[in-house]
């Protein structure tokens, strides 16, 4: 994973000694940081974005007032886009993705979840995942006090039997593992998951992936529209869309983006939904069009886009995020729902 990113809250030491040494070897999120990890510029840009976190904490204590509940306003939508300090960030997911009603309309249910018989496939399909989950977090170490492991097993256990038609399939596990190192809570985890998986994004993580499938070919239009010199370099070289963004959709930017950056995301994303997860995608390509028109063959093209999921432009996560609300210009959901109707008879067409 890139951990070029400027952690949010992290704490600068007393000065004296290296930058790595005051930095530390790993993030607030438990991540280790890479070997070639710029200690210096980190430093020197965190000594900026903290004066910025703290006004942001103060006024989101004020407007939240020791609250447990949140009602969205014009407000409250400005703040969660100017991102939301990590001491606020579970109240903030679960009351506006509706997760926190849920939870409380269904008193014990989790606990009955993970108290049913278990279906032995289910088992042993999210046991082969749990080691492949952030092996660089010291919070999924099994020698950790306390260990992710065993609440990331019961969240994606519990979810695989309230969504037996889903189950379990690869991506879920980095999704709960983030949810889990945010909330430190099982329950909350597991209904943020459910927010996701049935409201934000439905049909991501069924079998047939046919929501994924539909936004892929949906951010393939925005892009025909909005940026047409990249759609016209996609298609001359023949890359199909989910060559080259399925993982940026299937893990909602998670090891693609710096950590710091994706949960700026999933600020606006469990606020406003799932229309983010083009403002970003598009952001990053008109960002890099120069760049990718410069491709001369389809492994070139991919090769781009992984790189411009690196760099200055994504780490420094505030300016990134004023990006996506001003370089895609405007974006509907009216105009996403039109064009997801149009994309998904297409792909049912095909598929039939």
């Amino acid at each position: 994973m890139e951990k070029k990113h400027r952690a949010a809250n992290g704490s600068r030491s007393a000065a004296g000694g290296s930058a790595k040494d005051r930095v530390g070897r790993w993030d607030p999120y438990g991540f280790e940081r890479s070997e070639d990890f710029d200690y210096e510029s980190y430093e020197e840009l965190m000594s900026e974005y903290l004066v910025v976190l703290t006004q942001r904490s103060i006024k989101w204590s004020k407007l939240l007032k020791g609250k447990s509940k949140v009602q969205k306003n014009v407000k409250l939508k400005r703040y969660v886009r100017k991102g939301i300090p990590n001491e606020h960030r579970a109240l903030i997911w679960m009351t506006a993705s509706g997760a926190q009603d849920q939870l409380e309309k269904n008193p014990g249910y989790y606990q009955s979840l993970l108290g049913a018989k278990h279906d032995p496939k289910l088992v042993d399909t999210i046991c082969t995942d749990l080691n492949r989950t952030f092996p660089d977090n010291i919070q999924f170490r099994k020698t950790s006090s306390p260990c992710l492991q065993k609440a990331l097993y019961n969240v994606l256990l519990a979810n695989g039997h309230h969504n037996p038609t889903v189950g379990y399939c690869q991506g879920m596990n980095f999704v709960a593992g983030y949810l889990l190192i945010i909330t430190k809570d099982e329950e909350k985890s597991f209904w943020l998951m459910d927010a996701l998986l049935s409201r934000i994004l439905p049909d991501y993580y069924s079998p047939a992936m046919l929501g994924l499938k539909t936004d892929q070919e949906v951010l393939g239009e925005l892009v025909k529209i909005k940026i047409p010199s990249v759609w016209k370099t996609m298609v001359d070289h023949n890359v199909m869309w989910t060559l080259v963004v399925s993982r940026w959709f299937i893990c909602l930017y998670i090891d693609v983006l710096p950590v710091e950056t994706v949960l700026r995301i999933w600020d606006c994303l469990f606020y406003e939904g799932s229309k983010i997860l083009f403002r970003v995608a598009l952001t990053l390509i008109s960002q890099n069009q120069t760049l990718i028109q410069q491709a001369q063959s389809m492994p070139d093209v991919c090769q781009i886009f992984k790189q411009i999921a690196h760099g200055p432009f994504v780490d420094e996560c505030h300016t990134f995020m004023q990006k996506i609300f001003t370089e895609p210009r405007s974006l509907s959901m009216a105009t996403l729902t039109k064009l997801r109707a149009t994309c998904r008879s297409r792909i049912i067409a095909e598929e039939s």
